[in-house]
């Protein structure tokens, strides 16, 4: 018999007809102690088995559910702080398509127009190919037609089934969208003249926005030198992918045919690599430079 059982006999009478004045008394300290313990015990047994039932049947009941499926790992992630991560980080689909000029390839990448790539060799050899150009006057512009002289803007001189323009933008813009394999209809340029961020929408009114430049301008090409070169040099001078870059259309806008002593990138540090364009772009053409372009791309040089 239990502690608990022999404490309650001790406590009652030994049948439900015994006579009062034959019932065992306790002392009244004993009865004072007992009875209160009694209750308590009985109360923490109760709580115990509730306990016990409650944590069984959790038990039970997680089991039956994790091997129906339904706690998956979905429907933990749902729960949990990495949903919170899926819906933000996104996935490879979502990211910017990488173009040439946003590829990983870090900072120095030579083919990102945003990013001035000039070392102190890159000037140097500037420098040197600088000195190595002719100074004189420029030639008049009169008779000057960029189309007559240049061939139509922008044509496909690489042949690869895309005109040069649709090339340019695919080469500088990140996250671009093409319709069919060649036309850029959208796409983010940070321009290098500035480095403003730009979203081009090709439209009417909105494809202005970006615009594609001519390091050395047509007609600035035109004054010195480009008038001696045959038709087809000058339509590859016009095409030709190192002296062009997709620029803001206020920037453009600005430069008109302006050469280094007129004009210059307001994005200072594109300046170095502007300016030593502009020298291989002469260079390559046999075309040469005025007096104060000359001086003005030197006093860029000597910077870098």
């Amino acid at each position: 018999m239990s502690e608990v059982s022999a404490m309650i006999v001790e406590a009652t009478p030994a049948g439900p007809t015994a006579p009062l004045h034959h019932r065992t008394a306790a002392p009244p300290h004993h009865q004072e102690f007992h009875a209160p313990m009694t209750s308590r015990r009985r109360r923490r047994t109760r709580i115990s088995l509730t306990s016990v039932l409650v944590v069984l049947a959790l038990a039970v009941g997680g089991y039956a559910l994790d091997a129906t499926g339904v706690l998956g790992p979905d429907a933990d992630a749902a729960a949990g702080p990495t949903a919170v991560a899926t819906a933000t980080v996104g996935t490879e689909r979502d990211a910017p398509e990488p173009s040439r000029a946003s590829s990983p390839t870090g900072p120095t990448d030579p083919t990102d127009p945003t990013v001035s790539t000039s070392t102190g060799t890159d000037a140097a050899d500037a420098r040197a190919l600088l000195a190595t150009l002719p100074v004189k006057g420029k030639a008049a512009s009169t008779g000057y037609d960029r189309t007559g002289e240049f061939g139509s803007a922008w044509i496909d001189v690489d042949h690869n089934g895309c005109d040069t323009r649709n090339d340019v933008l695919a080469r500088d813009l990140s996250g671009i969208v093409r319709q069919g394999p060649c036309k850029v209809v959208t796409g983010t340029l940070v321009s290098p003249y500035t480095g403003a961020t730009i979203d081009f929408v090709r439209g009417n009114t909105t494809s202005t926005l970006v615009q594609i430049d001519h390091v050395v301008a047509l007609e600035n090409a035109w004054r010195t030198g480009a008038q001696q070169l045959s038709q087809s040099e000058r339509e590859a001078l016009a095409n030709d992918p190192s002296n062009l870059f997709a620029v803001d259309g206020r920037s453009n806008s600005q430069k008109r045919s302006g050469d280094a002593a007129t004009w210059l990138p307001a994005n200072k540090a594109f300046r170095c690599t502007y300016i030593e364009h502009q020298v291989s772009v002469k260079a390559e053409y046999r075309l040469w430079v005025a007096p104060a372009e000359r001086d003005a791309m030197e006093r860029v040089l000597n910077a870098c």
